[in-house]
């Protein structure tokens, strides 16, 4: 299906889960910051709390209404023929998205989530990659905080190095934010899926092509003191490499052979111990069901931290970038990563894939394959820091 043809489509945008806590913000930050003539849409389950949430927008009355329910697929099917790019904050969305992804697939519309989570992405790839390459539908997951600033930061710091050779880029992160019930339910219901995902990760690679001619690798690493930074190295084990490995396979800007690995940077010692052990806890506990029934209670979805924590919040990820006899650092930092930032950069990537001039490409990609240069000039008036550190 055509962009042309598309562009007959009611809305421009559709917000599906307008009214949860990321979901809200999303909607103020497109209410504050969309262009004149942009056709834009809230969804949920709930007409009411939909319309309460539109009265206090700013140009409320311009903004579209839409019900849809995940256990609705014909409304999820309805609601995607409505729109050219659907942007969706409904999780964990293993359990509830895989509707929408296939009726975006099916119908052509552009797809946009928040999921931090590999199984999902996995299983979207195997089940529904074909058909929206088919269909010219865009399936990008990850856009927020996960994983947009190390995805596409590692983009820009390979744009400072030289081109067709091996490139190693690593990335340090540092945060001082809390998250939602929403990212903690995402992070359980992920430690407790452990062969489930790994079986998602063993499909994918059956159903992938091969990279002829090329490397891109995002190996395990251990914890280390890393004295480009001063801080001890923690491998984090997010989704986040795997999104940047495969921006890697997908440009051939990355070179012949790239390698990425990814840390959180922590100053102190007894602080990185106690990390560690705080996150196997958790990763124990989860494989309990009544221990993790009892920590879901703890902080339930739809709740998250208020506005005054949130604008004391701050993310930086740092990046060391070498090849061809030259090592750049660059950085990526804004404010509040969970919510704030969050809320900007899946709002900035919905209006990227709806009004910017990309390149051709269609099925699952990422966001540096799908907006690439676009999105970090977009991030960047609104906010967001891209800059080279130093060069050696």
């Amino acid at each position: 299906m055509s962009r042309l043809k598309r562009a007959d489509r009611p809305y421009d945008v559709v917000l599906f889960g307008a009214t949860g806590f990321v979901g809200t913000l999303t909607a103020e930050y497109l209410a504050a910051h969309a262009p004149e003539g942009l056709r834009w849409a809230i969804a949920g389950r709930s007409e009411e709390k939909l319309h309460r949430l539109r009265e206090r927008l700013p140009g409320g009355a311009g903004i579209g209404v839409l019900r849809a329910d995940v256990a609705d697929p014909a409304s999820l099917r309805r609601l995607a023929e409505h729109a050219r790019v659907v942007a969706t904050t409904v999780g964990p969305y293993v359990t509830y998205g895989e509707e929408l992804v296939a009726a975006c697939a099916d119908t052509g519309a552009d797809y946009l989530d928040l999921t931090g989570e590999p199984e999902f992405v996995d299983l979207m790839y195997v089940r529904h990659d074909v058909r929206a390459r088919e269909t010219g539908a865009r399936l990008v997951h990850a856009c927020g905080f996960d994983s947009v600033p190390h995805d596409l930061g590692a983009y820009f710091t390979v744009r400072q190095l030289p081109e067709g050779v091996p490139l190693r880029v690593d990335g340090y992160v540092s945060v001082d934010a809390a998250f939602s019930g929403g990212t903690f339910a995402s992070a359980l219901n992920q430690f407790a899926r452990g062969p489930r995902l790994a079986a998602a990760a063993r499909d994918r690679r059956r159903h992938e092509p091969r990279l002829v001619g090329r490397r891109a690798s995002a190996p395990p690493a251990g914890p280390r003191f890393a004295p480009e930074v001063g801080a001890w190295a923690l491998p984090l084990p997010t989704i986040d490499p795997q999104i940047v490995r495969r921006s890697a396979r997908a440009l051939e800007r990355y070179g012949p052979d790239f390698r990425y690995r990814h840390y959180a940077a922590v100053r102190r010692l007894p602080v990185a111990l106690g990390g560690v052990a705080a996150v196997g806890a958790l990763v124990v506990a989860a494989q309990v069901p009544p221990a993790r029934r009892w920590l879901s209670g703890r902080l339930k979805p739809g709740e998250g931290p208020s506005a005054e924590k949130r604008a004391r919040s701050w993310f930086s990820v740092r990046f060391v970038g070498e090849g061809g006899g030259r090592r750049v650092f660059t950085e990526v930092s804004g404010g509040d990563p969970g919510y704030g930032e969050t809320a900007k950069m899946f709002a900035e990537a919905a209006l990227c894939l709806a009004l910017d001039d990309l390149p051709p490409a269609a099925g699952q990609l990422t966001t540096a394959v799908a907006m690439g240069d676009a999105l970090i000039e977009r991030l960047r008036a609104a906010g967001i820091t891209f800059r080279v550190a130093a060069r050696r």
